[in-house]
């Protein structure tokens, strides 16, 4: 599908800057699933309510659509031994078939195509190709059981502790479905089983889409002008059912709720053509300010990196000087930020919905 758009209204990185105490990067989930705060942001008029997770019903109305990325995170973190002794981490962006997968390869020295590395398990993978700073390679049995098997769970860089047995259920959403991912649709994580119950029984429904999420959604954006941005590409699915299940909310006057900017991605790929259509394969899709939202009428989503993509999103659906104010806001009253801090509920700025 077609990821381009209109020309937007130039922008900067630096545009998206803002000052964050190292202490407030959530270093671990809360103890309960679910028991964060959260930051209702009204990108219309710019207020803003500080309440608890717990509240997110009160947000809500029957006839309301969530959807979810069901996408399911991979151990995708490997040591392995290049032929020479160097060692060599080996972390999956996405897999390209049944033995073959694109990695990130961390080496003292370049790993050049024919190479071979030495991994857990007797196990071994040859280096194919490079490309755009990721490499392809090749492993000698199945790459998904096998890192189910050996992988270690992909905690975000700016976690800074090692993996916990904890980890393989909290950086996991309990909708999680489709083995993919290599880092967690985080809006997911506060949701448990007794809050879609609560939600069912308010008239709420819920959708799913597939989103893999690549470990490129940590790269910073390398330009400071965000016309010359291109993301790295992710593979998504929007189906029949999720169309279909948007259709009906937009008949009964209901909203469609994204839990995650990933959602936002694929149901905006999805509707590229202009009307929302069942889609599967891979976007770029780079969601600036100036865009026009096509699907998206509410958002659930953590706090994100300063000058991401993630961040810029946000901004096109809520305003950016609301969501920056917004952000101050949040350090003051202590937010814990990031994969496992706590959310935000935002309804988008005036106009950025057809």
């Amino acid at each position: 599908m077609n990821d381009e758009r209109a020309p937007q209204p130039a922008s900067k990185r630096s545009d998206f800057a803002f000052d964050l105490p190292e202490e407030l990067i959530a270093q671990a989930p809360p103890r309960v699933r679910g028991a964060s705060r959260l930051l209702a942001l009204d990108g219309a008029t710019g207020t803003r309510r500080d309440l608890a997770f717990d509240d997110l019903p009160g947000l809500l109305r029957a006839g309301d659509l969530l959807v979810r990325n069901q996408t399911r995170v991979l151990p995708a973190r490997l040591h392995g031994t290049k032929d020479s002794g160097g060692r060599v981490e080996l972390m999956l962006e996405r897999v390209l078939g049944e033995c073959r997968a694109l990695v990130q390869l961390r080496a003292s020295k370049a790993t050049p195509p024919g190479r071979t590395i030495r991994l857990p398990g007797a196990a071994e993978a040859q280096v194919i190709a490079v490309h755009e700073g990721f490499v392809e390679v090749e492993f000698d049995r199945p790459v998904v059981a096998y890192l189910e098997a050996h992988g270690e769970m992909p905690l975000p860089p700016y976690i800074r502790r090692a993996e916990v047995d904890a980890d393989r259920e909290r950086y996991q959403t309990v909708y999680a479905r489709t083995p993919g991912a290599v880092a967690a649709p985080t809006a997911g994580l506060h949701f448990d089983e007794a809050m879609f119950a609560r939600l069912a029984a308010a008239g709420v429904d819920c959708a799913d889409v597939t989103l893999h999420v690549g470990a490129g959604t940590y790269q910073p954006l390398r330009h400071d002008s965000l016309e010359d941005v291109r993301l790295h590409e992710e593979w998504l699915e929007v189906s029949a059912a999720a169309v279909a299940a948007v259709a009906r909310t937009r008949a009964r006057g209901g909203r469609v709720v994204a839990i995650g900017t990933t959602v936002v991605r694929s149901l905006e790929t999805a509707a590229g053509g202009g009307a929302l259509e069942p889609y599967a394969g891979p976007t770029r899709l780079f969601i600036r300010p100036g865009y026009t939202f096509r699907v998206v009428d509410a958002l659930v989503t953590n706090f994100h990196l300063p000058e991401s993509s993630l961040l810029v999103l946000v901004s096109a659906f809520a305003g950016r000087d609301a969501v920056l104010d917004a952000y101050r806001h949040a350090v003051l009253q202590r937010y814990r930020f990031f994969s496992y801090g706590d959310a935000m509920f935002i309804t988008p700025a005036a106009g950025v919905r057809p």
